[in-house]
Parts: structure tokens; C-alpha cells; sequence
């Protein structure tokens, strides 16, 4: 079964940009379809950008389209998520989450890395 462990996350200012890491274990990396989905308290964990295996295929949620970017490295078993030009709106919880390419449910979820964003 695959595990998964994101970093990169802290407190920034507006406008600051930070990188989160997702790294996978235990599973075919390649064979996963890779998102980004994030949390604020009291609201449900939504998905902010997914990534298809061979990396061609990227999606994102309205609210981040230019100024977020998913990428993946197959050899490295990791999905990053490069975050720009942030707003306190992004202010959450992120986690990342694997799924296999011929299913909807995810499989797998990371323990989450906080993102906080000052104004």
C-alpha cells in the first residue's frame, strides 16, 4: 500500500510562494493519479489540482489557475505542488492523495502540511 508524506509547508506573507513536496512509498508510483486537495476548519477538504501519471494531464480548481503549479517525478516517486503569488485565501491544510488511474476513490492520503498565508 502506498504512503505518503508532504512538506514544504509554513507562514508566509501575500504574495509569497512556497513548494510543497509529496513523497510516495510503498506502491507504483507511476501507476497513481496524484492531487492536491486542502482544508480550513469546519469546511470539507477539497481538491485544489490533480496531476494523470505520465504528467500531460493537469487540473485545477478555478481560484488557482495561474498561480499554481503540480508537477511530478516519476524516478523520484514525488508530486510537488509550486504555490505563487499567495493569497490569505489559501491559508489551509494541505494534503496530497494518490488514487490508481482506473478508479475515482483515492487510496492513500498524506498526513497534511500546514500552509499560512498573512495579509
Amino acid at each position: 500500500q502506498v504512503q505518503l508524506a508532504e512538506s514544504g509547508g509554513g507562514l508566509v506573507q501575500a504574495g509569497d510562494s512556497l513548494r510543497l513536496s509529496c513523497a510516495a512509498s510503498g506502491g507504483t508510483f507511476s501507476q497513481y493519479i496524484m492531487a492536491w486537495f486542502r482544508q480550513v476548519p469546519g469546511k470539507e477538504r477539497t481538491l485544489v489540482a490533480n496531476i494523470s501519471r505520465d504528467a500531460r494531464t493537469t487540473n485545477y480548481v478555478e481560484s488557482v489557475k495561474g498561480r499554481f503549479t503540480v508537477s511530478r517525478d516519476n524516478a523520484k516517486s514525488t508530486v510537488y505542488l509550486q504555490m505563487n503569488s499567495l493569497k490569505p485565501e489559501d491559508t489551509a491544510v494541505y494534503y496530497c492523495a494518490a488514487r490508481w488511474w482506473f478508479e475515482t476513490d483515492y487510496i492513500a492520503w498524506g498526513q497534511g502540511t500546514q500552509v499560512t498565508v498573512s495579509s
